[in-house]
């Protein structure tokens, strides 16, 4: 019993250490926060549009990260400019965010020749 109680509080401490455990590997390596609302695969990459309460967020990842090539990530809420990240990149456009509390947004990418779009989500 005494095991126990000296036990407990000490994994709850390496909890707040370490901090949560609930981000993907996937969601880490893209910058965006929030949880994946939209994900489009194309020949070439994967579009993925994640949503917070207010802000939505996309990026662009090539699925053989490598050499540069051209790259680009959109991101429009309805009603407003669009947010764009575009260049030669190794592995990923973006990440691009905009408020986007009770609006719908659409968000486009590309890697290469190949493209891929959402069309209005999140409405």
């Amino acid at each position: 019993m005494a095991v126990t109680l000296l036990v407990l509080p000490l994994l709850g401490s390496l909890g707040l250490v370490l901090g949560p455990t609930g981000a993907s590997p996937a969601q880490a390596a893209s910058g965006c926060s929030g949880r994946l609302a939209k994900s489009v695969t194309f020949s070439t990459g994967t579009l993925r549009v994640y949503k917070t309460r207010s802000y939505a967020c996309a990026v662009t990842v090539a699925s053989k990260p490598g050499a540069r090539r051209s790259m680009k990530v959109s991101l429009q809420p309805r009603g407003g400019s669009a947010v764009v990240d575009s260049g030669r990149f190794t592995q990923l456009a973006g990440p691009v965010k905009v408020h986007a509390l009770n609006r719908c947004v659409r968000a486009s990418g590309s890697v290469g020749g190949s493209s891929a779009s959402t069309g209005w989500i999140l409405c």
